[in-house]
Order: structure tokens, then C-alpha cells, then sequence
């Protein structure tokens, strides 16, 4: 598979992702919205503000990551993907199959 056949694939279950993510955020707005009930104070677990609290911070990443793979298939169709944007050399292989959006190579990436 080409570095941007797996960049594509990786979108294509990141959208997925952040469908399903975007599906429950509105499932727990709809259940704040639809109940009176006082679920900040609720002793039996989880309150609905803290789960669409951590959906939200889930969203904000996958969105954050979608954006670093467009950015990366950018570098891709500019021939500079898999160059390191700090130091210029190559990112290891390994590095990339791991993390596909890698802008940067690990030892410049330690550095930071």
C-alpha cells in the first residue's frame, strides 16, 4: 500500500470515528436537554455533563488529527512527505507506519 493509499484509509476510519463520536455528543445533549434531573449530584456514577465532557475532548482530537493527515497528504502531493520539516532528512519508515501524519523525524521530535 502507497504512503498515500494508507494516509486516505487512515481518513476514511478517522471519519468514521468522528461520526460515531459526533452521534453520542448529541445523544448526551439530547438526554441533558430532555430530563430535569440533577445529574451533577447524582452519587450512582457518571454524570451526563462529565460523559459529553469526555466525548468533546475526544472529538477535538480526532479533528486535530483529521487536520494533521490533510496536512500530510498536502506534503505528499508536494513531494515532501515523510522529510522532516525541521532537520530535512528522511523520517524513518517506522516512524510513519506508526504515525502516518509525522511531520517531523524522532529526533527532532524528542527535542521539542
Amino acid at each position: 500500500m502507497s504512503a498515500r493509499d494508507r494516509l486516505e484509509a487512515e481518513r476514511v476510519v478517522l471519519r468514521r470515528r468522528l461520526a460515531a463520536l459526533a452521534e453520542d455528543h448529541d445523544g448526551f445533549v439530547a438526554a441533558s436537554r430532555d430530563t430535569n434531573a440533577d445529574d451533577e449530584h447524582d452519587p450512582e456514577g457518571a454524570t451526563i455533563a462529565f460523559e459529553r465532557s469526555q466525548v468533546d475532548s475526544l472529538l477535538r482530537q480526532a479533528r486535530h488529527r483529521l487536520a494533521e493527515l490533510d496536512a500530510a497528504l498536502v506534503r505528499y502531493d508536494a513531494g515532501d512527505y515523510g522529510r522532516c520539516a525541521v532537520c530535512g532528512r528522511d523520517i524513518d519508515p517506522a516512524r510513519l507506519d506508526a504515525r502516518p501524519e509525522a511531520r517531523t523525524c524522532i529526533t527532532c521530535a524528542a527535542r521539542c
